[in-house]
């Protein structure tokens, strides 16, 4: 039986003595976020034990590329994963799984399963919570750190046009976060 508590905690740890601090979003609270978002969502959805062991597993590795990369880094967490999870019992198929629900937390999303699913609405639960504009800050600082954007009227156009073309998959997230995105979205809307 793999050791899911093992393998959690060890890449959690790595996560939080060696992540950069200039990633300011992709931090290892972005990470304790995603699992409490995801967790809320797994409970709504009723999934088995051995799955939200899964779950939680591929969440503590879903942004562990970032300790080497930043573009790309859902290949290279997957990357960690696989050399990583042999070491506490995990069978192909079990890493495959975690792998596939890594992968769904690539932008553009497309989940396909039931947990890649949870994972991909609780990497972007934020967009439907009262904090949103904190944590997005945190996100344009890091992409503006990256070279990436560049003013902050761009970041508007882009998270209005980003927020306009997302949905949320699971139920739990469609009745519980949709209704403040539509707040933050309007909000938004007003600073353009």
């Amino acid at each position: 039986m793999p050791e899911y508590f093992k393998a959690e905690q060890q890449i959690l740890q790595k996560l939080q003595e060696y992540l950069s601090a200039d990633l300011l979003y992709h931090s290892y609270y972005h990470t304790l976020d995603v699992l409490n978002a995801a967790m809320l969502i797994a409970e709504d959805e009723k999934i088995s034990n051995e799955d939200i062991s899964l779950l939680r597993v591929a969440i503590a590795y879903h942004d562990a590329g970032f300790l080497e990369i930043y573009k790309g880094h859902e290949l290279k967490s997957c990357e960690y994963a696989r050399a990583d999870l042999p070491k506490w019992d995990f069978s192909t198929e079990q890493i495959d799984t975690i792998c596939g629900i890594i992968m769904a937390t690539q932008i553009p999303q497309s989940p396909t399963t039931q947990l890649q699913k949870i994972i991909a609405d609780a990497d972007l639960d934020y967009l439907g919570r009262e904090e949103y504009f904190h944590i997005a800050h945190k996100l344009f600082t890091e992409l503006a750190a990256h070279h990436m954007i560049g003013e902050e009227a761009e970041w508007h156009t882009l998270q209005q046009s980003f927020m306009e073309s997302h949905d949320y998959f699971t139920p739990f997230s469609k009745q519980h976060r949709n209704p403040q995105k539509k707040i933050n979205l309007e909000k938004l809307r007003g600073l353009r």
